[in-house]
This record gives structure tokens, C-alpha cells and sequence, in this order.
């Protein structure tokens, strides 16, 4: 099965292309590099021993997406391509509906008319809001996003359930991730944020590497064990096997509608501190971090029951998050290595 990767250069999307390769999948990638990279592409060939197809296309053009369905003729669609920094929606949400919810639309339009039956949508913890009750599952009600960035979810998984229920020929599920972190564990492919990283986990590695002079922890007075945000920590190898979990489910479905959502996490909620800490012992260094004021659009705290997701798509999450921060560190440690290779630099 021919699968199309929105967004496959970024973090998540470029560990789903080998998860999907391993499966059996044949991956192709769409990307405009707008927030990734491409030595992404040379990382993908070195671990699958073969070049991934790939288009360097934005998916709000109309023109290329068509080009590109009508030479390729996919089986389905993983759907990453998105602007996904909390703080940076919160300065410029005009950009992220524009862009998030665009290109939803248009892909949704040429999948129809290509015939293009099944689409995995990449969305997010944030539709939840600030939830009541913890652990949030599938029927937790949605509150009003604390960001525009996690209203365009929202707004993304209605628009795909509303066309799966016009009878449209297209089954879908959207896929609500917790933090997704770590990298591949051959440290061949990574987070690769540009500029300032908008994530902990890479502001954290940084940081270590002396990118960064200090960690700031967004505010230390919520109402958790150590007073710092809470999440539920899920490495990105496990998260990257949903996807083709959620393929395989599309697949079996004899309904000619269906629609789903599923949360995808560990089950278990970490602070801010506690995170740190880990990432401390299990790589044996110390961060230079401080305490400063909460941040907008920070949700307090959230972790997911995931009984959903292990029963009906038969996942699980694998990975600890001790293997999760050794994995970053040693993508991060690779990252050095390489930019002091470039530059003429000993790494002696």
C-alpha cells in the first residue's frame, strides 16, 4: 500500500516513514521545509537502505497536490503537515488557522477526488483544554482550546468526522497525541526544530550541549507534586507505531463511514522537574535550568487512559521515559558531532 506522509521531514512524520517501511507500507513524502529539514532525507536512507520518494510541496497548493495524486495513486494519508508551537499561535493565530485548517480542507477535496479511501490525522491532547477529570479518555469533553494551535485541532477533527458523515468515500481517525519525545534509536533522525525550540525535550538537550545557556521552567505554583506542568511523555518510535496500527484498523473496517478518535500516550503523567531529573541521571550531566513565570496556553496538567487504544488497535506504549530522554541526548550528542565535523572543528 502506497501511503502519502504530509509533514514526513519533521520529527514525528519522519520516524512514522520508517515505522511504515518496516511495516511493509510504501511511504511518500510531501514537505515545504517550512519546519524541518532535509538532511531528514539522508537519516531516512541511511536506516532504511533505500531513498524515500519525496515532493518538496506546500499542502495548501491545490496544483501540486493534485499533480502529486494523480502520478501516485496512494492507498491513504498520514496527515502531519501543520504549525504546531503553542506560544507562536498564541502571537500569530491568523497563521495557524489559515495554514492548519487549509490545508486539512484541500487534502480531504483531492483525496476524494483521487479515491483515496483512508487518513490518519495527527492531532493533539490540547482539544481537551484544562480537563476537569484526570485521566482524560476519548469521551472527556473537549473545553475550549488554551491556544489557537489547539483550536485548529479541534476544528480539524470536526471537519473530517463531518465529511466522513456526508457519506464522502473516505474513513478516518485522528489520533490525539500527549508530548511526544526521544528520537530514533540509531540517532539517525531526531527533533530538529529551527531556531529556538518551542518543545522541552530539545530546549533541554541544548541546553546540555551549551546551545542553549539556560532552561527557563515555565511557572513552578500549579497545582502538581513540584508545582511545575504535568504531561504525559510518549517516545516518538511508539507514537510513530500507532499510526501504522491506525492504517491497519482503516483497513479492516467493512463500514463504508467510519470515524474515530483515539488517544495515544502512556497512561502516565510527569512533571516538568521530574523530567529534568530523569534526564540528569540517565545521561549523567547537570542542567543549568531556573524557575520563571507561567507561560500562556500552558495547560496545568494531562495524561491519557489509553484502555481505548491498547483493546481496539492493539498498541501500546513501550518505551520508558528514561529510554525516551537517553535517546534524545544521544541525537543531540550526534548533532554536535556532525556540526563540529562541517566546521573543521576536532571532536576529540
Amino acid at each position: 500500500m502506497r501511503i502519502l506522509v504530509t509533514g514526513g521531514a519533521g520529527f514525528i512524520g519522519s520516524h512514522t516513514v520508517v515505522e511504515l517501511r518496516n511495516a511493509g507500507y510504501e511511504p511518500v513524502i510531501i514537505d515545504n521545509f517550512s519546519n524541518s529539514n532535509r538532511s531528514v532525507l539522508d537519516g531516512l536512507k541511511q536506516i532504511l537502505g533505500e531513498e524515500v520518494p519525496f515532493y518538496e510541496a506546500d499542502c495548501n497548493d491545490a496544483g501540486s497536490l493534485n499533480a502529486i495524486f494523480e502520478k501516485e495513486k496512494f492507498d491513504g494519508v498520514i496527515h502531519f503537515a501543520a504549525y504546531k508551537a503553542v506560544g507562536e499561535s498564541v502571537e500569530k493565530p491568523l497563521n495557524y488557522y489559515d495554514n492548519n485548517l487549509g490545508s486539512t480542507v484541500l487534502l480531504l477535496q483531492t483525496m476524494i477526488k483521487y479515491g483515496v479511501p483512508h487518513l490518519v490525522f495527527s492531532s493533539s491532547c490540547t482539544v481537551y483544554g484544562q480537563p476537569e477529570q484526570l485521566p482524560v479518555t476519548e469521551q472527556t469533553p473537549r473545553l475550549p482550546a488554551e491556544s489557537p494551535y489547539g483550536n485548529t485541532k479541534s476544528i480539524c477533527e470536526d471537519i473530517i468526522r463531518d465529511t466522513v458523515r456526508s457519506k464522502a468515500p473516505v474513513k478516518g481517525i485522528s489520533l490525539r497525541y500527549f508530548n511526544p519525545v526521544g528520537a530514533h534509536p540509531s540517532a539517525l533522525i531526531g527533533e530538529l526544530p529551527s531556531g529556538v525550540p518551542g518543545n522541552l525535550v530539545p530546549y533541554i538537550t541544548q541546553t546540555a550541549a551549551g546551545i542553549r545557556e539556560k532552561l527557563t521552567v515555565f511557572g513552578s505554583d500549579y497545582n502538581t507534586p513540584d508545582g511545575t506542568c504535568m504531561r504525559d511523555f510518549i517516545h516518538v518510535v511508539d507514537l510513530a507505531k500507532a499510526h501504522v496500527q491506525a492504517l491497519k484498523l482503516l483497513d479492516g473496517r467493512q463500514e463504508t463511514s467510519y470515524y474515530d478518535v483515539f488517544n495515544v500516550g502512556t497512561g502516565d503523567g510527569h512533571t516538568v522537574l521530574e523530567l529534568i531529573k530523569t534526564f540528569e541521571e540517565v545521561n549523567h550531566l547537570k542542567l543549568n535550568y531556573s524557575i520563571g513565570p507561567r507561560r500562556p496556553g500552558d495547560v496545568e496538567k494531562i495524561y491519557a487512559q489509553v484502555d481505548k487504544v491498547n483493546q481496539v488497535m492493539g498498541w501500546r506504549a513501550e518505551k520508558s521515559l528514561a529510554d525516551s530522554l537517553r535517546d534524545a541526548w544521544r541525537w543531540q550528542q550526534k548533532l554536535e558531532e556532525k556540526s563540529k565535523k562541517e566546521s573543521g572543528t576536532s571532536v576529540a
